[in-house]
């Protein structure tokens, strides 16, 4: 019972539905790490152990009366302090927001009530979700940065307090704290999750999704995050994907996957750089390289000239009742955003469907796209959550994109492994990831 907290979402949710442990086991299990590491590691910015238990324990009074149970049912999830939930407070990581308490749900927190998920509570965000880090450090180094901004939903998987946290993500704030802190970490196509209850940073970036201890847990948390949402314009009108069923089909030809250096290789650590052609020589009969199309080679400075105005327009009554309150690296990109032109705002959003529809061609050749999330292991030191850049480019064209834990750094820190797919195509990208990381084993 004493380990129960380490179990994955799919084992825990199956424990209990067979009835060999109770949700107010898990429950209890969870609490107690998050007792004993929450000092170090500090990735929550709510958590009430007595109401996370009372959940618990009406999750096992629901399946004693024989109801019908949900795919999570009684299994913890972390929420990112920036998505809403009617019954705990909602911060945004800012003093501003300081006692903001919702509601209502966002969507997603109401697809996992009725998926029959206990609501753990709040995880630590960078400060509005931007770069400016909050108190949460990474769980394998406490001297090391877990990364930003989803930081303590991402060191709240890997410490073993839930196995499941939501994050989200604007340009790497998922999938880097994910390989800094050794966790899967998946963001789905943009559309596919509703964004209704959720912090707005930049309507045309934000995207959600989640952290997990498999890839399989993360395939069940995007199904159920999946349902469709009248209220989210950005939403693409489809049934849910079967993302688990597909994930655990074997594929029926090894697939193969295009490894993209893109423009900055040369920021890469040198044993990021030693790991990755450790891997595409393993992998070498189903690995090519190939070129990123010139018509993405000014991404970063695209997607920078978005999120910035997106950041100014949508945190501006902040700005102007108290930029005083604001740490100097926000005040610094809202004073940059404000300073965008219409023109400019246009000509880079305008880019996103160009950029994706070059990268389309990728797909006619390759299953997905494998590149690095980030430079290396997690930076030393607390006062920066790390580079995003190698994120950048697929969160701008809202592509599906996988951190999978497969790397280690020489000082013994974790290092994600990216894997990016064809828009629309989670549930293959996820196939994909899975014959990975069977052909590496």
């Amino acid at each position: 019972m004493e380990q129960l907290n380490w179990l994955t979402a799919v084992q825990a949710a199956q424990g209990i539905r067979d009835g060999l442990f109770s949700s107010a086991d898990l429950v209890g299990a969870c609490i107690k790490e998050i007792q004993n590491r929450e000092p170090e590691v500090q990735a929550w910015a709510y958590f009430d152990a007595d109401y996370a238990l009372a959940q618990a324990r009406r999750a096992d009074e629901w399946r004693a009366a024989g109801k019908q149970l949900g795919p999570l049912h009684g299994v913890p999830v972390g929420i990112k302090d920036i998505i809403d939930t009617g019954d705990m407070p909602t911060e945004d990581g800012t003093p501003l927001h300081a006692g903001r308490s919702p509601w209502r749900d966002a969507k997603v927190v109401e697809l996992l009530r009725v998926a029959g998920a206990v609501i753990m509570g709040k995880t630590v965000t960078t400060e509005l979700a931007t770069f400016a880090p909050g108190k949460t450090r990474n769980p394998h180094n406490s001297e090391h940065t877990p990364g930003g901004s989803s930081s303590g939903s991402a060191a709240a998987v890997a410490a073993g307090m839930v196995p499941l946290a939501l994050g989200t993500q604007t340009n790497g704030s998922l999938l880097r704290p994910a390989a800094y802190c050794g966790v899967f970490g998946f963001k789905p196509t943009r559309g596919l999750i509703s964004r209704q209850g959720i912090l707005h940073q930049s309507e045309n970036l934000d995207q959600v999704g989640g952290f997990a201890r498999s890839i399989e847990d993360v395939a069940l948390l995007g199904e159920v995050l999946s349902g469709f949402d009248h209220d989210e314009p950005g939403m693409l009108p489809r049934s849910c994907p079967p993302l688990l069923s597909v994930c655990k089909d074997d594929p029926l030809l090894p697939p193969s996957l295009a490894l993209i250096k893109t423009p900055w290789w040369s920021q890469l650590d040198p044993d990021t750089q030693e790991g990755f052609a450790e891997l595409a020589e393993h992998l070498a009969q189903h690995v090519g390289e190939f070129p990123l199309p010139e018509s993405a080679a000014k991404v970063l400075e695209w997607h920078k000239t978005v999120m910035e105005a997106d950041i100014a327009a949508n945190y501006a009554a902040d700005f102007e009742r108290g930029a005083t309150q604001m740490s100097a690296m926000l005040c610094e990109q809202i004073e940059r955003g404000r300073a965008v032109t219409a023109v400019d705002y246009l000509a880079a959003r305008a880019r996103m469907p160009v950029i994706a529809e070059a990268l389309d061609e990728v797909f006619d050749r390759y299953d997905a796209i494998l590149t690095p999330v980030v430079t290396g292991a997690a930076p030393h030191g607390l006062g920066s959550t790390g580079d995003p850049m190698f994120c950048t480019l697929w969160t701008f064209c809202g592509m599906p994109a996988l951190s999978l834990p497969l790397l280690r750094a020489g000082n013994g820190l974790p290092v994600g492994v990216q894997l990016v797919g064809r828009v629309g195509d989670d549930a293959r990208l996820l196939r994909t990831a899975r014959w990975l990381i069977g052909a590496i084993a």
